[in-house]
């Protein structure tokens, strides 16, 4: 298992930039459902848009911190699991929320906002919990992180492609309408494959370690569902609500973790196999968990 914190994956320039642009792909499709009244409507009653905010970014940096107390992984794992918590939630989570019967104009909602405030938030998650963990502050220390390059790769992956597809949105409503649909199918499509044919590229290496990550990324997973679901029945919201922020906590955006790792982490084993399994296993668990509420009308 020591191995697993010096291996480097296989993974060129010119895939770390195509990944790029798939994810900045997905964000503008998500943003082709957003208008600017959808974030004054929040602003109006930010109690559940203000929980989701802190489930997000205070509860599950937190669990996170007391589970690898417990654990005790490998450093490169542990700081894989801090990262992919300082991420902003999901591309999958509004799909997710809807099929769960939450509230999904929270949900796009909180993508949206969340993916602003991880300009400041994700590099600030990293450093803190990252350097408050004594196994990983070392690799911290011999990685030039950098959190305003940090800020310049979200902008450009995430906010950019937000505000176009905002635009596009008020602007042109009519072909915002008629691309949604096609452009949500087929950036999840391309970036399903893409995921696909980067693990296929280092199969035997994700084959000899996915097996310990396994374990700790379903435990992880599984408190970022509870910690949002309790965080939004203890500020009293509703059962609509209360499914959204779950999801929207559960669902991380792992596909940037992966980026961050490869551009300032140089792919470090440990960190991108946690952050692949993640984006495996997030899919699987919100899924199954939007069957089960599916069944049950949400109260509002």
């Amino acid at each position: 298992m020591t191995e697993i914190d010096a291996i480097r994956l296989n993974f060129s320039p010119e895939s770390l930039m195509l990944l790029n642009a798939i994810l900045a792909v997905v964000m503008f499709s998500i943003a082709l459902d957003l208008k600017p009244s959808d974030f004054r409507a929040l602003a109006r009653t930010p109690k559940a848009l203000l929980t989701g905010m802190a489930s997000q970014f205070l509860v599950l940096p937190v669990l996170t911190y007391l589970m690898l107390l417990v654990t005790n992984p490998q450093p490169s794992i542990a700081l894989g699991l801090i990262l992919v918590a300082a991420c902003p939630g999901g591309n999958i989570s509004n799909f997710i929320t809807h099929r769960a019967g939450g509230n999904s104009a929270l949900s796009v909602s909180m993508t949206g906002i969340a993916t602003v405030a991880a300009i400041v938030m994700t590099p600030f998650n990293v450093a803190f919990w990252g350097n408050l963990y004594e196994p990983t502050r070392a690799i911290l220390r011999q990685t030039s992180l950098d959190p305003v390059s940090i800020a310049v790769t979200v902008f450009l992956m995430l906010i950019l492609p937000l505000i176009l597809g905002i635009v596009m949105n008020v602007r042109w409503p009519d072909i915002a309408a008629r691309i949604r649909p096609a452009m949500q199918r087929i950036s999840m499509a391309i970036f399903i494959g893409f995921i696909v044919l980067a693990l296929a590229a280092n199969w035997n290496f994700f084959l000899s370690f996915a097996g310990a990550v396994a374990g700790l990324v379903v435990l992880h997973n599984a408190l970022a569902l509870s910690g949002g679901y309790l965080t939004a029945t203890v500020m009293k919201l509703s059962d609509y609500d209360r499914r959204a922020i779950t999801i929207e906590t559960g669902i991380q955006n792992s596909g940037l973790g992966l980026v961050l790792i490869f551009a300032f982490f140089g792919g470090l084993g440990g960190m991108a196999v946690a952050a692949a399994f993640w984006g495996i296993w997030h899919a699987i668990s919100g899924l199954a968990l939007a069957f089960i509420w599916s069944r049950r009308k949400a109260r509002r």
